[in-house]
């Protein structure tokens, strides 16, 4: 298997390992990514101002409003992540 392959295994198994913990197993909900984030980026959220810019990155990645967020909204995600590291990466 190539390092991309695996990695795009890796992201699903990441995915899947946070979603449906509180309801649809193919959709993060907002507590969902909350944990999701803490645990996988080392984020800490558990201020107020934390909560509200967890409701705004969701309003944001929820494209078709449905209070959840999918595999392709969360790789929407992902890719703006590796966007920003590539950018650091480059003017290193």
């Amino acid at each position: 298997m190539g390092e991309v392959q695996q990695a795009i295994f890796l992201l699903l198994n990441a995915f899947h390992k946070y979603a449906g913990k509180e309801g649809d197993k193919d959709s993060l909900n907002k507590g969902e990514l909350k944990e999701m984030l803490t645990k996988e980026f080392g984020l800490e959220l558990g201020k107020a101002k934390d909560q509200a810019a967890i409701d705004r990155l969701f309003k944001d990645l929820d494209a078709n409003s449905d209070n959840s967020v999918d595999f392709l909204e969360f790789i929407n995600l992902v890719a703006s992540l590796a966007m920003m590291l590539h950018e650091c990466v480059k003017k290193q």
